[in-house]
């Protein structure tokens, strides 16, 4: 998987918390989810839609 040109941003239920998770949506067909506290460490990766259900499902 390539994740060159990844454009990280902190996700916005983050508030001002520096433990934080980012997000990369710009990659074609991927998105990528990292900790802020390790930004060369693991990135779990999704399918756009998979990513949409997971953000926009509602709380149980």
């Amino acid at each position: 998987m390539e994740l060159t040109g990844a454009r990280w941003r902190k996700s916005s239920r983050s508030a001002q918390s520096n433990d934080c998770v980012e997000v990369a949506t710009n990659l074609p067909g991927l998105v990528g989810v990292r900790d802020s506290k390790d930004p060369a460490g693991p990135v779990l990766t999704f399918d756009p839609y998979a990513w949409r259900a997971f953000v926009t499902a509602p709380p149980r």
